[in-house]
């Protein structure tokens, strides 16, 4: 029998959901697969069937064996669905399609003219459609009221076309690549109900005509490129109760007409470039208002201190929106409250007694990086997430309940031990995944209760005094993935209980009095992404095993007692190498279902270009090796030059010897690269002047020699990148590469590793201009960063010099000086 010509679209329709790569094996008859036979059961399910012909088709059976469906004997690939024979009647009656999730990548256009008398729904979202909003969809609209293609590759403009479906109630094209203006021409779907664009790239101005939608009840046009002003006429959607506008750039203020929609639940105007004030007439009709969301705008709230809002708000999402300087009082008066975050909100305040009993309620409290004040050591705290950071707070650590899942309370003033914290709950099923407390005033030993905390993830501990070893029972936290305890006064050795945290990406144990070996098994730590134990007291060689780390993108093992050759191994650490990439931050933890709020990330404190500075949002893109300032000896290896993606390289304050590797010039990525005071001799290699990304270059105090090779890159360095090698020649130094006698002369003194000290005219003219040239040199060392580097570690280079007597009266007098250099710029002298 003949097939109605919706079925016959329908068909088309389903046959492109059956793409597959042919798996070609002759002379075998293969099955269709799980894919194809699940699209057709989804095709099967949309259908009636009065007379059963499809009773056959069932998940049980291979589906080429199907009335009907004819397979590729060979590929086991559908080929051909042939309902003429296997249906005794048309479905006219056809009133609903889904096929959601079915991988289909094409809508084929029908032959002839369409009849659809009867299809209401059309769902084809979670799909792989890449073309245009087709036009044949038009011929829908009699009986359309339902159209959902969200999930997709769409792009192109939104076709006017989609104004002609006159009964569509739902039109939902959210997460698609949908570009162009907004059709003046949807504002005539008169019984639209929920219109979303979200999630595309659609950039214009909001259509004022938008208000004539009058039975619109959502309207999300979130996280697209709109500009302009939000029109005031929106205040006529007298049915809306969703309106999110979010992540776009709107500009000018809130219309207050927004204050007249009764109906209104859902409130999203974050992350725009609106601005002024807001006041109570804004929210004088918003009875209904559960959601409101205004943060990164420039928005300001500006309400009577005794103001009592008509609403009762239970998500107030209020970040980098101006709040402040009070605490806002009208919270007291909000009894549903579930998430409250107003961090960055110039809130200088002591925050109220009466909060911490309100914030009892809350699911998600976010306070940080505000001017709050206070004492908390009596609170008791019940949030599942927990962010007080970077604030004023004082006393001892709170108490929390077990539900707590988050505790974020870095930078602020907290002192005291973390034992009570610890200790004070050692029979409940503790929820806490994330713990950081760092840069605080905390002191004493780390405690033995972390056996209780069996669900911690990430844990902190980083820049306070504590001291002592590091406990054995940090080892029970068989979840930990990072572990930061930086910049404490820890010491003894690293305890072998850690190898049982099996999954550590993060360890950050820099700035202690640790001492021992590394352990071996540390090296052994296959997802370790970050390891960072500069600045102890660590000794031995690092071996080769190192290089098993194939995930490591930071590696800072300087300032200690290091000793051996580099490993040769380097090229198997694969991330490096640039052999694997990161597609989400690993470094990165989000909980809850609303990922806009609920993100902790690690940070870390780096050198790369001989600044400390901190990495965050960017250090998942961050690739450094940092062994400078140990006892390292040998070449460096050249298999480093296989490090493609490495952006920091520091090897300085070492005693390695040897040539630069002839390869680094293919670290095309590189921009730090430190090689100053040690052994290295030869020649510059030419392949550094293709480091078009090099932005710091220390050379100094080596034994190299020959023309610095000649490239625009090599010669925007400094001098002071290639001083303390006295037989290099050519641009940016002085010295001239045709004058071998030139050369000769300034070489006449050297100290016992091979590095010159500087011309005979230096020390001849000391004794007279001694006062004067003392003074000035000092000036020089005191306002140059990259002097003062250079010069002491010239000094603590030098050894068996010719006038040692002279030598010894200037390091006598400059170490008065240097305290005072110390002071000034601490962290700028490592040498």
């Amino acid at each position: 029998m003949a097939v109605s010509y919706a079925t016959q679209v329908l068909l088309l329709i389903v046959l492109t959901t059956l793409h597959f790569r042919a798996i070609i094996v002759a002379g075998l008859n293969m099955s269709c697969s799980e894919k194809e036979k699940d699209a057709l059961l989804s095709f099967k399910n949309g259908l009636q069937d009065p007379s059963k012909r499809l009773s056959s088709w069932s998940d049980e059976e291979d589906c080429c064996s199907w009335p009907g469906v004819r397979c590729n004997n060979i590929t086991g690939q559908v080929m051909e669905l042939n309902l003429n024979t296997s249906v005794g009647s048309p479905y006219r009656e056809l009133s609903e399609l889904h096929l959601e999730n079915c991988q289909i990548d094409n809508l084929v256009p029908p032959k002839g003219k369409t009849n659809f008398t009867h299809l209401q729904v059309l769902d084809l979202s979670n799909n792989n459609l890449n073309q245009e909003i087709p036009s044949w969809l038009s011929n829908l609209s009699t009986t359309l009221v339902q159209l959902d293609l969200h999930s997709n590759l769409l792009h192109g403009e939104i076709p006017q076309i989609l104004s002609s479906l006159q009964n569509i109630k739902i039109l939902d094209l959210h997460g698609n690549q949908l570009s162009g203006a907004l059709p003046n021409s949807l504002s005539q779907l008169k019984h639209l109900e929920v219109l979303d664009l979200s999630n595309n790239t659609i950039i214009c101005p909001l259509p004022a005509s938008f208000s004539n939608l009058s039975s619109l009840r959502t309207l999300n046009l979130a996280h697209n490129r709109l500009n302009g002003t939000i029109p005031k006429s929106f205040g006529l959607l007298n049915k809306l109760r969703i309106l999110n506008l979010g992540a776009n750039s709107l500009n000018g203020d809130m219309p207050v007409t927004l204050g007249t929609l009764s109906n209104l639940v859902t409130l999203d105007l974050s992350s725009n470039l609106l601005e002024g004030s807001i006041e109570e007439i804004h929210f004088v009709k918003l009875l209904r208002l559960k959601e409101l969301r205004l943060s990164s705008t420039n928005l300001f709230l500006s309400v009577n201190s005794r103001w009592v809002p008509p609403f009762q708000l239970e998500y107030v999402l209020l970040s980098s929106f101006g709040i402040g300087p009070k605490f806002p009082e009208w919270l007291k008066d909000q009894s549903s409250v579930k998430v409250l975050t107003m961090s960055k909100s110039g809130i200088s305040d002591l925050v109220p007694s009466w909060f911490w009993n309100w914030s009892l309620q809350l699911e998600f409290l976010d306070l940080s990086n505000n001017l709050l004040r206070g004492d908390v050591s009596n609170i008791f705290l019940n949030s599942s997430v927990i962010n007080l950071s970077s604030n004023l707070f004082k006393g001892a650590l709170p108490s929390v309940s077990a539900n707590v899942e988050v505790l974020n309370i870095a930078n602020n003033s907290i002192s005291g031990t973390v034992s009570p914290l610890l200790c004070g709950k050692t029979n409940a099923t503790n929820k806490l995944s994330v713990l950081d407390v760092s840069n605080n005033d905390l002191s004493g030993d780390l405690g033995q209760c972390w056996v209780h905390w069996q669900a911690l993830v990430h844990l902190n501990l980083g820049s306070n005094h504590f001291s002592g070893e590091i406990p054995n029972s940090i080892g029970y936290l068989s979840q930990l993935e990072s572990l930061l305890l930086n910049d404490n006064v820890l010491s003894e050795y690293i305890p072998s209980s850690l190898q049982n945290c099996s999954t550590m990406k993060f360890i950050d144990m820099g700035n202690n009095q640790l001492s021992d070996t590394i352990p071996t098994w540390m090296w052994e730590m296959q997802y370790l992404i970050v390891l960072r134990l500069r600045s102890n007291n660590f000794r031995g060689s690092i071996t080769q095993k190192m290089c098993q780390l194939s995930s490591l993108i930071v590696l800072d093992l300087a300032n200690n007692s290091l000793s051996g050759s580099i490993p040769n191994c380097l090229d198997q650490m694969k991330t490096m190498a640039g052999e694997d990439d990161f597609f989400a931050n690993p470094l990165s933890y989000s909980y809850g279902s609303d990922f806009s709020y609920n993100n902790y990330k690690e940070s870390l404190e780096l050198v790369p270009k001989g600044d400390e500075l901190e990495y965050r949002d960017n250090l998942i893109l961050v690739r450094m090796i940092d062994l400078s300032s140990n006892k390292l000896s040998g070449a460096i290896p050249p298999e480093i030059s296989k490090l493609s993606a490495l952006r920091f390289l520091n090897l300085s304050r070492n005693i390695l010897s040897g040539e630069i590797p002839k390869d680094m010039g293919k670290m095309k990525l590189l921009e730090s690269l430190d090689l100053s005071l040690n052994h290295i001799s030869g020649e510059i290699p030419q392949s550094l002047s293709d480091l078009s990304f090099l932005s710091f270059l220390n050379l100094s105090y080596n034994n190299l020699s020959g023309r610095i090779p000649t490239s625009t890159q090599l010669q925007s360095f400094e001098t002071l990148s290639y001083t303390g090698n006295p037989e290099l020649c050519g641009p940016p130094i002085t010295n001239n590469c045709t004058s071998k006698e030139g050369i000769s002369e300034n070489a006449s003194v050297k100290h016992g590793d091979g590095n010159f000290l500087g011309t005979s005219e230096f020390y001849m003219g000391m004794g007279v201009g001694f006062a004067a040239g003392f003074w000035g040199f000092c000036s020089v060392i005191f306002f140059n960063r990259t002097w003062r580097h250079a010069y002491f570690g010239f000094l603590d280079h030098l050894k068996d010099v010719i006038y040692v007597t002279i030598v010894l009266k200037v390091r006598r007098l400059l170490a008065k000086s240097r305290v005072y250099l110390l002071a000034a710029n601490k962290r700028d002298i490592t040498g």
